[in-house]
């Protein structure tokens, strides 16, 4: 498989470039394995396509207001978005127009002096401040970073809306979106119904922003972000798994941090710390994950990969188009698909 077998056409009027005036009230396209069928639906009607007794997995990490910008000893104004904080204190960011940002390069952030002092194989720099920042800085000075096919820049909504409810650790670039439907009225008829409700944390990092840039799939790299799941959710995913309940993932990013945490020795899975560059491509067998909620996807990317491996590349394909000619909207803002 190439990654161009992953490509879709998709007018852009339907890249939806805000939210539903209220949240949760999206579509949903509900994709059927067993049958190799789909059907149109309301994500308000999430909570009772649950079969009793799953576990319902959500990724609970929180968007950082990491797009910033400073001004270079030069004058010129630079966009640089912030991906992670190293153990010595610098930071790995894009910066806009990267090539004309070289090591030794000095910036001023409203009053924080920075400078360039390293640059990795991708292009990304390291930036390191005369004093150290924290996330007050960020929230005091930084802009929600919306994906570049939002063409608008973000407003004070953005700040509450593209982030879930359930936000709670501090450290992504972008937010899970499949979460992003959820009120608290679903969160609440999902546990009347009895099922739990269990999070971990993966931070989505500077991959989620990159093309895949090779032809062959296996070819292609990921970027390696960060996870945790604390020792009592790897416990219940791994007694839901022994008692035959369905573990419900709620977007990729759910998706890949229980799958990289599985391990095939103990069939478990583990607990605390972790980091991860999988990739969900063909061949890929599933351990965890038997059902996934999740929006629709840009074309030639990594995600649609992951979703056509996990629901076949065929029923897929057939969904998409059916997407586009319903109208759906796509993308982080839009609605969204069950897999089961």
């Amino acid at each position: 498989m190439t990654i161009k077998d992953y490509s879709f056409d998709l007018p852009t009027e339907l890249i939806a470039q805000r939210p539903s005036e209220v949240r949760g009230e999206d579509r949903l396209l509900v994709l059927d394995r067993k049958t190799n069928t789909f059907h149109d639906e309301w994500i308000s009607h999430f909570p009772d396509l649950l079969e009793e007794g799953s576990l319902l997995v959500l990724n609970d990490s929180k968007v950082r207001k990491a797009r910033l910008y400073a001004e270079s000893e030069h004058g010129g104004i630079v966009e640089f978005l912030f991906l992670s904080e190293n153990p010595d204190k610098t930071w790995n960011a894009f910066v806009t127009k990267s090539k004309h940002q070289r090591i030794g390069k000095r910036y001023r952030f409203h009053g924080h002096e920075a400078t360039i002092v390293g640059e990795l194989s991708d292009g990304t720099k390291v930036v390191e401040f005369a004093s150290p920042i924290d996330d007050a800085f960020f929230d005091r000075l930084g802009h929600v970073p919306l994906p570049p096919y939002i063409k608008r820049p973000d407003e004070s909504a953005d700040e509450t809306r593209y982030q879930t409810i359930y936000a709670r650790n501090e450290g992504s670039v972008a937010a899970p979106t499949a979460g992003l439907h959820f009120t608290g009225e679903h969160m609440e008829r999902i546990r009347e119904r009895g099922i739990e409700i269990v999070s971990v944390t993966l931070h989505v990092g500077a991959g989620t922003f990159l093309p895949v840039r090779t032809e062959r799939l296996e070819d292609h790299h990921m970027h390696t972000e960060s996870y945790e799941i604390a020792e009592e959710v790897a416990t219940k995913v791994t007694d839901a798994r022994r008692e035959g309940r369905k573990i419900v993932a709620v977007g990729t990013t759910s998706v890949r941090t229980l799958e990289s945490a599985y391990d095939g020795e103990t069939d478990t899975i583990r607990s605390g710390f972790g980091r991860t560059d999988l990739f969900i491509r063909p061949g890929f067998r599933f351990h965890v994950v038997d059902q996934l909620l999740t929006n629709f996807h840009t074309p030639e990317s990594t995600l649609l990969v992951l979703v056509s491996t996990f629901a076949s590349k065929h029923l897929v394909d057939e969904a998409y188009r059916h997407a586009v000619s319903t109208r759906y909207r796509f993308f982080s803002y839009g609605d969204a698909m069950f897999i089961r």
